[in-house]
């Protein structure tokens, strides 16, 4: 118990799986949380973990007495982490011109979130009374300016922003930092099946390298890689005219349909 913790949800593929695995090899222990609970428990096996650097839950973002349940236990079984990084969330195309894509803005909303929220919910009070800790929400650099398909996503995540700058202020005071990271494209599962250009397209370990390490550093705010940063500093701050034409003319990204089966942010897929 006496190496620090992180618990991380969307843990079973991609960005989360990357970063539990930075954290254990600097001697970290780590509680993985996602819906499949089995995927991550083989995945840990093969990483030849130490038994007692590692725990996983079975727990939907979207489902509170799941989410509480796992950080209930998490409390009592592994105490208090030094980290909560709120991964989990889906990312998908809306058309806000169809009825049937209003429950997908809904999903994304509810996932990107309120699912944020529910996994900080748990740790905020005792990382308070303890004086210390580290929440974690990761946003997206298309969280800077909306994009045309991706309404849904870009409001989401652009929530995320905000949610965490909230939360800085309000906690700061009691020595709790909240660190908003941004990242660009990660190669993951579900970035494979873009059709579109990636620019900067960053391998999931050296991910979670920078991102630990601006997590350390407590950054309020870090875009990576530091190229997309770029990226977005000047999205942010173009005319609205001029992003207007821009973005209209990308008609490549202006929908991908929702799958039988939606994919998560970190790689994996419901159900």
């Amino acid at each position: 118990m006496s190496a620090p913790l992180a618990f991380i949800t969307g843990a079973s593929s991609g960005i989360g799986q990357a970063l539990a695995a930075r954290y254990v090899a600097l001697g970290w222990r780590v509680v993985l949380v996602a819906r499949r609970a089995e995927a991550m428990a083989a995945w840990a096996r093969t990483q030849t973990w130490p038994a007692e650097r590692w725990a996983v839950y079975a727990a939907d973002v979207r489902d509170e007495a799941s989410l509480q349940a796992a950080a209930a236990d998490c409390l009592a079984q592994h105490g208090l982490p030094d980290v909560v990084i709120a991964n989990a969330g889906i990312s998908v195309g809306v058309d806000l011109a169809l009825a049937e894509d209003l429950p997908v803005l809904r999903d994304l909303l509810e996932t990107n979130v309120v699912g944020v929220a529910a996994t900080f919910q748990p740790f905020i009070t005792p990382m308070k009374v303890r004086g210390h800790g580290t929440l974690v929400g990761v946003a997206s650099v298309a969280s800077v300016r909306g994009l045309p398909g991706h309404a849904g996503y870009c409001a989401a995540k652009g929530a995320v922003v905000q949610l965490c700058e909230t939360l800085r202020g309000e906690l700061r005071a009691h020595g709790v930092r909240v660190v908003t990271l941004a990242p660009g494209y990660i190669d993951t599962p579900l970035t494979r099946d873009n059709d579109y250009p990636m620019p900067f397209l960053m391998p999931p370990d050296v991910f979670a390298r920078q991102a630990v390490q601006a997590i350390s550093a407590g950054a309020r705010w870090r875009v990576i890689p530091w190229q997309m940063g770029v990226v977005a500093a000047v999205m942010k701050w173009l005319p609205r005219g001029v992003f207007d034409r821009l973005v209209g003319a990308q008609q490549h990204r202006k929908k991908r349909r929702r799958p039988a089966q939606t994919d998560t942010s970190d790689g994996s897929t419901r159900g």
